[in-house]
């Protein structure tokens, strides 16, 4: 009886053992890919007249599920970076602009961390911990030093600073005159990191520095652009606020940009089909805030959406969303439910097949029913922006639900209201004619800042001046 009752218990042991295995190597991989700054309106398979190329990030979205109404969690990158990671809005971690950012107007911005705080367990340290293999190379933009990459899960051995880091490597790295966003760098890193962990799941967050200005680009890209450019209308102009907005897409150095990073991009998907992992292998892709078009040498336009980086209008955070999971996806594919970047963190640990962790992800949603097909009811989106954005953008805070969203302005505590089913560019602002919809939304939105602990901007003594110095560093074309 003592020899069958010891014979049962090896007899469980090694098929736990067999259990755990066969778990792990069904597992799939996940690549995330990250563009920073690039417009909804940039990538061909949301804009089929675009000025620029982008071959292989529509063949990625025909082979997926293609998000139409996907959204960052803040209209500027380390915020959205943070959201990512954690699951959480940025208000919970205290990172509301990006690291560094502390410029004033009429008010005084809120306190904006340093550093995504090292208590928040990352998407890649739960990863990491079920058994992945990390990968990282490009912009982190979320604390240097014992807050680097190295502290939340990936590396370790990353060398860089706060905003970028690498693995090391022997290889010279490309020409800065032909690779200024270190885009080939990135591609080639992962390629390499592909290749030897092709037999182990692995989780690789690509976050490429392009289409982020400066722009530049290769010489012969810029060139065969500044030939296209020929044939489509010269620069036009608008106003949002005090700054002048782009209204055509033909800038030929922000478009060779673009290709070269849509070309770095099918590297790293062609390296997963030549080591035979697409069937296993999880591929994102989104932009971190919407497309640069009112300051800093205003690259592009996101018409018909409304601003851009650094605005709470639809142009600084509706993003092009691609998510692409082989047998649960399928190829092709439209979504158009509202949806959100904190809602990633649960949404790989279930495709992971990996338990939840809502205390983590407390602002997240596993879109699985979503990339089945299914339907979901996702609840409204919030945001809350108490910065002066370099683009133009000032304090303020918004919320979705449904086809209708607010936005409150904190300077004077106004209040916007549209239709985005009817009024996509957000022209007509239906606050006067809605009290009724303007005072549950904005009860909601009070009632969310709250629940987060957001801090709000203060008043500015030198307010006026401030405004004024602002003003001037946002009107040049």
């Amino acid at each position: 009886m003592k020899l069958h009752c010891q014979l049962f218990a090896i007899l469980l042991l090694c098929a736990g053992l067999s259990h755990g295995h066969a778990a792990n190597s069904v597992r799939p991989n996940i690549i995330f890919i990250l563009a920073d700054d690039l417009g909804y309106m940039d990538v061909g398979c949301y804009n089929p007249k675009t000025f620029y190329e982008t071959p292989r990030l529509d063949a990625l979205a025909a082979s997926g599920m293609r998000f139409t109404q996907g959204y960052a969690a803040c209209p500027v990158c380390s915020p959205t970076r943070g959201s990512i990671m954690t699951g959480k809005y940025p208000p919970r971690f205290g990172v509301t602009d990006y690291i560094g950012a502390n410029r004033p107007g009429k008010l005084l911005p809120a306190p904006n961390a340093d550093h995504l705080p090292l208590e928040e367990v990352t998407i890649a340290e739960r990863l990491r911990d079920a058994g992945y293999a990390t990968f990282f190379a490009g912009k982190w933009h979320l604390g240097d030093g014992e807050f680097s990459p190295n502290a939340q899960g990936f590396g370790p051995g990353l060398v860089g600073n706060n905003q970028f880091y690498y693995p090391p490597s022997d290889e010279p790295s490309p020409n800065p005159r032909d690779d200024p966003k270190t885009t080939d760098r990135i591609a080639n890193e992962a390629v390499k990191f592909i290749a030897a962990h092709k037999d182990q799941p692995f989780f690789a967050y690509l976050p490429f520095l392009a289409v982020h200005i400066p722009v530049g680009a290769k010489k012969e890209l810029i060139e065969k652009y500044e030939k296209k450019k020929l044939g489509v209308p010269s620069d036009a102009w608008g106003q949002e606020g005090d700054s002048k907005v782009r209204l055509v897409q033909n800038h030929a150095a922000y478009a060779a940009m673009l290709e070269q990073l849509d070309s770095a991009i099918g590297r790293v998907l062609d390296a997963v089909d030549q080591n035979g992992l697409r069937e296993q292998t999880v591929v994102i892709f989104m932009s971190d805030n919407g497309g640069l078009s009112t300051a800093e040498g205003h690259p592009t336009s996101n018409l018909p959406f409304r601003g851009g980086k650094g605005w709470l209008y639809e142009g600084g955070v509706r993003e092009p969303w691609i998510v692409r999971a082989p047998g649960v996806t399928k190829p092709g594919s439209l979504c158009a439910t509202p949806v959100v970047s904190t809602d990633y963190y649960p949404t790989l640990l279930e495709l992971a097949g990996l338990p939840l962790s809502p205390e983590q992800h407390r602002d997240g949603v596993s879109l699985v029913p979503l990339l089945k097909g299914a339907e979901l009811t996702r609840g409204p989106l919030f945001w809350h922006y108490p910065h002066y954005g370099n683009q133009g953008g000032r304090p303020g805070g918004a919320v979705r639900e449904g086809d209708w969203k607010l936005i409150e302005w904190y300077e004077d505590e106004s209040l916007e209201l549209y239709n985005l089913k009817d009024d996509l560019a957000e022209t007509h602002n239906l606050s006067a004619k809605y009290p009724d919809k303007v005072k549950e939304l904005h009860d909601k939105l009070i009632a969310w800042r709250k629940s987060v602990n957001a801090v709000m901007p203060t008043p500015n003594p030198n307010g006026d001046a401030d405004a004024a110095k602002f003003k001037a560093k946002t009107t040049r074309p």
